[in-house]
């Protein structure tokens, strides 16, 4: 994916500063519970305005202290939709300057998991009509992919409710955020694949696994008997070591490069014990050198089958 800068931060500023927050993606992959989360957290959401009012609206509302932070929500079905005039907004509302900081949004899914929503919703794609729901899904993805090659941040809801989703959308938008580079730390199992969002991957399956051990098995990497069990392994300190060492000269490279978001990846095979203990001591480093970090675990609450570990 070329979804390069994750996200055009939100942090702490002025009232006189502009926050705006544009959400598009695939239908059916959360759009309307994103801007329903940034409304909760006090933006102004608007959906499907349409692309000749995009400059306007944000021009004007900076005036209004009650309309500094904005969620707009496009996609296909806005009117006079066109993938490049839409990129060519953003990018002259990003270098509008200070008074604006602006993140585009995309929202994915897995075609399997799209094809479900609309089959148990009986809602038609808007690009279907008559046709399978994946007819539409291909042609959607085809108008799409100039919007997701210049997304700031990229979702991948395939596996995620709509109640995580809205926490998703506020820990990283949230307008009390402080300012500067925000990290995302994802512990994750590589039998679920990877995620879609990852910047940076790091594999754990190499460390000692604890669900060998009967005692630790049930556990998760949250619990002080599994970190001890992954600690011990002889080259637990290195690796860790290795991963501050080399984020300590990637981090300044990418906000020298505008970035103001990154997520990074670390997996093990069943997502429960070595790489949830790996992303919480990860998170811990780094917030301990002044860094904003979010933590999450994707595939912690998993029961798949724990013999293929």
């Amino acid at each position: 994916m070329g979804n390069d800068g994750k996200t055009a931060g939100i942090g702490t500023e002025p009232m006189a500063s502009m926050r705006i927050i544009v959400v598009t993606g695939m239908s059916g992959a959360g759009r309307s519970t994103a801007l329903k989360a940034l409304e909760d957290i006090g933006y102004e959401a608007v959906d499907n305005l349409p692309l000749s009012l995009l400059d306007s609206m944000a021009a004007h509302a900076p005036d209004n202290p009650r309309h500094d932070a904005l969620a707009i929500g496009i996609d296909i079905r806005t009117r006079d939709f066109d993938a490049a005039a839409f990129i060519e907004t953003l990018n002259r509302l990003s270098a509008s300057g200070d008074r604006r900081r602006v993140a585009s949004v995309f929202l994915d899914c897995g075609d399997d998991e799209l094809v479900r929503r609309f089959t148990e919703t009986r809602r038609r794609h808007p690009l279907a009509a008559d046709r399978p729901v994946a007819d539409g899904l291909r042609l959607e993805r085809h108008l799409l992919a100039p919007l997701l090659e210049r997304a700031d941040v990229v979702i991948d809801t395939s596996l995620t409710a709509p109640g995580t989703l809205k926490d998703e959308m506020s820990r990283r938008f949230g307008l009390d955020n402080a300012p500067g580079l925000a990290l995302l730390v994802v512990s994750f199992s590589y039998r679920y694949g990877l995620p879609r969002d990852a910047d940076l991957v790091f594999d754990a399956r190499f460390l000692v696994n604890p669900h060998y051990d009967p005692e630790l098995r049930e556990k998760t990497g949250r619990d002080a008997a599994v970190g001890a069990a992954v600690a011990s392994d002889p080259d637990f300190g290195a690796f860790l070591d290795g991963m501050v060492s080399m984020l300590a000269v990637l981090l300044p490279r990418y906000e020298k490069e505008g970035k103001s978001y990154l997520t990074i990846a670390v997996g093990c095979t069943g997502g429960r014990h070595r790489s949830v203990y790996v992303a919480e001591q990860l998170s811990e480093r780094l917030a301990s050198k002044g860094r904003h970090v979010h933590l999450t675990h994707r595939d912690i609450e998993r029961d798949a089958d724990r013999g293929l570990r």
